[in-house]
Parts: structure tokens; C-alpha cells; sequence
């Protein structure tokens, strides 16, 4: 194998300049900073790394229309240090960095498939990151919150770490006898040996006093509930370097050669080394680089590694800790766990080529957007959410835009959406639009993005029942009536297709051209009620070309 320091030395050609990251040099707007996972690459990606990604691109597309000008730093990347890929190359008679750089690629292309605007996509075995790793490690040690001492316990090579006895059962199968771990199922081995430890019981009642302050620091709050709960019973110190004769692909420990920086404090730190840690040109101060982060998207099988490891590791280094953690529970097909051996995997790239990018962001957040349980990943739910969609978005405009309306209202002056009677048939929806933005603001910054999506789709359904009911197209309607019709029509489709911007960036911004809405007025303040009225539009416009009878889902 390769030995790590060359590996980290030659590692700066990672990034392309499209993931460039930017730097922000202005001290008046901490630039928002938004987390994925830094994904695993022993497998290619599956939809639940799909769902992270989508997710913290909402959120990131999310600040861009709510404050368009503060700057934007979204962090992925690929965790490629660890026993699990060491051994994976291993079998594979691969060198780890060349078995890295073969499935690194696939969390990137997905990235760029899923549309999604990420602004630095890292690689643990950087030099940049291997550096500040490095620095971290010296920090802590420098504390004195480092020091060696002999480990046991129940180790999991699947999840890298060690699990306490509380959290470790029994099994037996054909007569043979194993353990797994409760929280993950994977099966785990009784280890002994010298390493050095992080002290982290010592922060244990900072973190308690951290998340008792800040009930909304973990999302959902069943999540919060649970670390206050594991919080309960008292912290061990932390393993936080492997033996290398056991483990020789990671970042060395300073001043020790014969160990090597456990996988979890290396992968922790990119939160770190991505937005240019130790920051010696600022002093230590990282505000102007994003620091803190605001939202980390996190699934719920790594929620500890989160909010007890890393909050106490800034918490030793003095720096702040993430203002929030939006954990999210897993996807499952046909109710059960995806599993490469049961062959129940969900392809993302597959549903997104049969599908389109939106239609399937749309579904992932229509469907996995509550966070709190497991979702199941079905073909028929996929085209059953797509079908709806199309329906009351795409179709809506071109009903909207029909060569019999367009014809009915050419001589009627549109009338703004203030001039639009509050009586009769248009009251539902007026009063619905009246709201709309605000309550879609609400729940996005609650984190109830199904919710917002759902406050869209009701928006939509009305809209579409208005048209139904007064059939503009109708020689028995009146060409003003008719015009009151179409111009709140489009007055919905203006803010639907702004505030869906997050969910679906292609189709919402064909629909916001076809409905002349300027570049600076597709914002939220512009969602408002009557911010501008749709003057002139691109008649007979398709936002979905899809066919749904062709697809077979993932």
C-alpha cells in the first residue's frame, strides 16, 4: 500500500474548478454553511445518499431566495481513510487511493446529476485536509485532551467505532454465536489495545448544558430527546488513534508513527478543513468563511458521532459549535433495510434517468421531507407523486395559456391580482396566495419541508379547481371573468414557481422565463401576494416532457 503522507502530498488535484471553493472576505455576512454527510465510498452511492445531498441543496437553495446576498458554502465529500477501506482494497488487490479515486467519483457525478449546487466537494486523503487534521490533533494534545491508554471493548468494523456493553447483544445462527450492535445491526468483535483517547467525559456536562439551551439544535426533536436521554448515563473517553500495524491507511499521529488518527476524527474534521481551518489569516476566527455551520444534514445512524463527538471536540478547541442538525431517518424498499447482499438497493442515477432530476427531488421531499421514521422507496409512489406534479403544475400552464383562452382575453386588460374581487369562486384561492409565502417561510425554517410542499400542492389544487369551475375557455364566460381567471392563475403559478425553486431548479426556472418573472424578482420577497403581475407570457410551453408509461421506476 501507499504510504498516507504521499498520498496526502499528492492529492491537491482533486477538486474541479466547478467545486472550486470560494472564499468570502467580508466580515459583515457570515456566508451560510451547509453539511452533508462526508460519505463512505466502499460502494457506490444508493437514493439515501441522494436524499442527504437533495436535502442540504433545499436548504442551501433555500438561503440563496431568501437572502440573495449572502454567500452560500455547501460542503460534500468522501470520507477515504479506515480500516473498511483498507480492507475493501485490499480484496479488491487495489491501492486504497486508486480504490478511493474509482468510487470518489460517483458521490461527485451525483452531486452534479442531482443538480445539486454544492461549493466544495472534499477528500480526506487531501493534503489541505490532512494538514488541518493534523493541526487539530496538536490543539487537543496541546490541551492536555489527549493521552494514551489501553482500550477494550466492542468494535465494529462495518461503522468504524466502538459500541458499550448497553449497546452490544447476543446472536446465534446455525449454532454459531456472534454479537451485534443494537443501534446499527452490525456484527461486532471484543478488542483490545494501546491507543490514545480523547478525554470526553470531560465535556459532558457542557454538552448538557449546550443542547438543554438549544431545544432546536437537533431536528427533529425526537432526536433531541434521545441524545438528552444518552447523555444520562456517563461518557467514556473517546478511541481516537488505531495501532498501525492494524491500521496503516489514515493520517498519522504527530510525533508517533506507530499509530494512526482514528477514521471518526479525521472524517469530523472536514467540517473543519473545508471552509479553510486553522484559519491563521483570521486569527482563528472562521466567520468569514462560514463558520459555524448553520445546517448539517446528518442521517440518524450517525447522529453521535454529531452531537456528542464533534461538539465536544470544538468545545475543546474553543470554537462554535453547528447551530443546527437536521437528522433524517432512512429510506427502505418494500419496508426493508437496503442491503447490497439482498440485492434491494435503489439506484439514484437509474430513477433520475428515467425520471428527471426534478420529478425525483420532488418525490424525496414530498415523501422523505417529515425526517422523523423510515420511508419506503416504491416505483408506484415515485409515479404516482410525478403524475401529481405534472398535473397541477405543467398542465396548469398550458390550460392557462391555450390558444381558446388567449384568444377569449386579448382585448380584456389583465387586471392585476389586487383588482381580483375577494367574493364568490375566487375567495379559496385568493386567501390561500394571501398567505402562501409566509406560511411556506414558516415551515421551511422549521424544517418541515413536506409540510411546505404540501402548502404549495394545495395552493396548485385550488387553482386548478378554479379553472374547472369557471372554464374560462367557455363562450358562456365572460371575457372579464375569463381574464380574472387566467391573471390568478398566473399570479399562482408566479409564486408556486418561485417558492419551488428549492425542489425543483430546471422545471421552475423554464416556468418563471415562460412567465417573463426577472432574475432579481424570483426571491421570497417577490412570493409575495401582488409583488408583480404576470404582464406577458410564452404561451403552449411543456415543462414536462417525461412519459410516465415508459417508466419503471428505480
Amino acid at each position: 500500500m501507499k504510504g498516507l503522507v504521499s498520498v496526502c502530498s499528492a492529492s491537491k488535484r482533486v477538486l474541479p474548478p466547478k467545486c472550486q471553493h470560494r472564499r468570502y472576505h467580508s466580515h459583515s455576512v457570515k456566508p451560510y454553511y451547509v453539511t452533508t454527510p462526508i460519505f463512505y465510498p466502499n460502494s457506490v452511492p444508493h437514493i439515501g445518499h441522494l436524499h442527504s445531498l437533495v436535502v442540504a441543496d433545499i436548504f442551501a437553495r433555500f438561503s440563496k431566495i431568501s437572502d440573495p446576498t449572502r454567500p452560500v458554502r455547501f460542503v460534500t465529500g468522501t470520507d477515504e481513510h479506515g480500516l473498511k477501506i483498507q480492507n475493501a482494497a485490499k480484496a479488491k488487490d487495489m491501492d486504497p487511493l486508486a480504490f478511493c479515486d474509482e468510487l470518489s467519483v460517483h458521490f461527485r457525478n451525483l452531486a452534479t446529476k442531482a443538480k445539486v449546487a454544492i461549493t466544495r466537494f472534499t477528500r480526506t486523503t487531501e493534503r489541505q485536509h490532512c494538514e488541518a487534521v493534523t493541526h487539530l490533533w496538536k490543539e487537543l494534545d496541546a490541551r492536555g485532551l489527549i493521552y494514551k491508554g489501553r482500550h477494550e471493548g466492542w468494535y465494529s468494523i462495518s461503522d468504524e467505532t466502538f459500541y458499550p456493553s448497553t449497546q452490544v447483544s447476543r446472536q446465534e445462527k446455525d449454532g454459531v454465536e456472534y454479537y451485534i450492535s443494537t443501534t446499527s445491526g452490525s456484527r461486532v468483535e471484543w478488542q483490545e489495545e494501546e491507543n490514545y483517547k480523547f478525554r470526553l467525559s470531560a465535556f459532558q456536562s457542557s454538552l448538557i448544558g449546550h443542547f438543554s439551551a438549544n431545544p432546536e439544535a437537533i431536528q427533529p426533536s425526537q432526536f433531541h430527546a434521545d441524545i438528552m436521554n444518552s447523555l444520562k448515563e456517563p461518557l467514556e473517553d473517546l478511541s481516537v488513534s488505531r495501532k498501525r500495524s492494524r491500521l496503516s491507511w489514515g493520517i498519522p499521529v504527530p510525533n508517533d508513527p506507530e499509530h494512526t488518527i482514528y477514521v471518526w476524527i479525521d472524517a469530523l474534521a472536514t467540517y473543519l478543513s473545508s471552509v479553510e481551518y486553522p484559519w491563521s489569516a483570521t486569527a482563528g476566527d472562521g466567520t468569514s468563511e462560514g463558520w459555524p455551520p448553520d445546517v448539517q444534514v446528518i442521517g440518524k445512524d450517525i447522529i453521535r458521532f454529531h452531537a456528542v463527538y464533534f461538539p465536544a471536540m470544538l468545545q475543546a478547541l474553543g470554537l462554535p459549535l453547528t447551530k443546527q442538525l437536521l437528522t433524517h431517518s432512512h429510506w427502505t424498499v418494500d419496508r426493508a433495510k437496503m442491503s447490497k447482499s439482498v440485492g434491494n438497493v435503489a439506484d439514484p442515477i437509474k430513477a433520475i434517468d428515467e425520471f428527471g432530476i426534478d420529478l425525483v427531488r420532488y418525490y424525496l421531499a414530498r415523501v422523505g421531507g417529515r425526517f422523523k421514521d423510515d420511508v419506503d422507496w416504491s416505483q408506484e409512489q415515485l409515479q404516482k407523486h410525478s403524475r401529481e406534479i405534472i398535473s397541477l403544475l405543467g398542465n396548469l400552464y398550458l390550460r392557462a395559456t391555450s390558444a381558446k383562452i388567449m384568444k377569449r382575453v386579448a382585448d380584456v386588460p389583465r387586471p392585476t391580482p389586487f383588482q381580483i374581487p375577494d367574493t364568490g369562486a375566487y375567495a379559496p384561492l385568493l386567501s390561500s396566495l394571501q398567505a402562501l409565502a409566509s406560511r411556506f417561510e414558516g415551515q421551511m425554517r422549521r424544517f418541515e419541508v413536506a409540510d411546505a410542499v404540501e402548502t404549495i400542492v394545495q395552493a396548485l389544487s385550488e387553482a386548478n379547481l378554479l379553472m374547472t369551475q369557471a372554464a374560462p375557455w367557455s363562450p358562456t364566460t365572460s371575457p372579464t371573468v375569463a381574464a380574472e381567471v387566467q391573471a390568478l392563475v398566473f399570479e399562482t403559478l408566479r409564486e408556486c414557481g418561485i417558492l419551488l425553486q428549492p425542489f425543483m431548479p430546471i422545471k421552475t426556472a423554464l416556468l418563471l422565463d415562460s412567465l417573463k418573472v426577472r432574475e432579481d424578482e424570483r426571491t421570497l420577497a417577490f412570493a409575495s401576494f401582488g409583488m408583480r403581475g404576470v404582464l406577458d407570457v410564452k404561451p403552449g410551453v411543456r415543462l414536462f416532457e417525461v412519459d410516465l408509461s415508459n417508466c419503471r421506476g428505480a
